[in-house]
């Protein structure tokens, strides 16, 4: 196996080719000139080569030694390049947040550039879950949660209200059965998401169309995204958090059939900390952040 020059006699050779001078070099490496010497000398042994050729208080390359000098600063660079990487990498703080899945997607990705952007030295890492937040076994800083308000363990911010509302394509829509009133939906089939298995009986109890219809039947998708996704391509009719298809609805891929709307109240989107322990500045960050995007809304 071959066997790497002493870096430290590679490091003297690199800095008295770049300037060309032993003392320049000698003064950079905090060391004496004659060290310097040494060093090349010894590089030179175990190569076999001369590198320099040493005249009276100059030196020169050999053709072997600008071939080598090339090489060499070229990995040193790439070292040095490596190194400035590492450095503000590891002076960049890291932010854990775990989300919902379509709230990461159609809310939160999409405006994390501007965050960055804005907080440089923050990284946010997104973790999409479904799972109950556990902040004393989990390793995260912040977690944005769909209920009540009510976790033991955490301070909870309320971050906006929680509308929902039947969508659909507007293709569909000129296709398919009229949807006048909400015993119309009858003729559609109702699009569902395992996270929000009841948004379909709140919301039709809420328009008097309970009686006519079974709020469960119809088709359930893991996520709301794949849910509203299935809507835009006309495979029924979906129940919105109308916050999370506002663009769909300002750019036509979805419609809202009826008018009636239900505000759910305490029922909504939080952000959830630990209560256990103090929150760090750049959770405090991105909590200002968030308030900040959903007044903007």
């Amino acid at each position: 196996m071959d066997r790497l020059p002493p870096l430290n006699a590679i490091r003297a050779f690199e800095a008295a080719a770049r300037h060309m001078s032993i003392t320049l070099a000698a003064d950079e490496l905090s060391v004496t000139p004659g060290a310097v010497s040494r060093q090349i000398k010894s590089l030179e042994e175990t190569l076999g080569l001369q590198l320099l050729k040493r005249g009276h208080r100059q030196i020169s390359l050999t053709r072997q030694g600008a071939e080598y000098y090339r090489a060499v600063a070229r990995a040193i660079e790439s070292l040095r390049d490596a190194t400035r990487r590492l450095k503000r990498r590891s002076q960049r703080k890291q932010l854990r947040i775990r989300a919902y899945t379509t709230f990461a997607m159609r809310w939160l990705i999409p405006r994390l550039s501007g965050f960055h952007a804005a907080h440089p030295d923050v990284e946010v890492l997104l973790k999409a879950s479904l799972e109950p937040v556990d902040f004393r076994k989990e390793d995260i800083d912040g977690a944005i949660r769909l209920g009540d308000g009510n976790w033991p363990g955490t301070r909870s911010l309320r971050l906006l209200d929680n509308i929902l509302a039947p969508v659909a394509s507007p293709e569909l829509l000129k296709k398919g059965p009229k949807l006048k009133r909400p015993a119309d939906l009858a003729h559609h089939t109702l699009l569902h998401t395992i996270a929000r298995p009841d948004d379909w009986a709140y919301w039709l109890e809420a328009a008097g169309g309970a009686s006519q219809l079974d709020p469960r039947a119809g088709m359930t998708y893991e996520s709301s995204a794949m849910s509203y996704a299935a809507a835009i391509e006309g495979q029924g009719v979906a129940m919105a958090q109308l916050f999370l298809v506002e663009k769909d609805l300002e750019e036509g891929r979805l419609v809202m059939p009826f008018k009636k709307t239900l505000d759910m109240g305490d029922f909504t989107y939080y952000l959830l900390t630990p209560s256990h322990r103090d929150e760090p500045a750049h959770m405090k960050t991105f909590r200002l952040w968030m308030m900040e995007q959903f007044r903007k809304a």
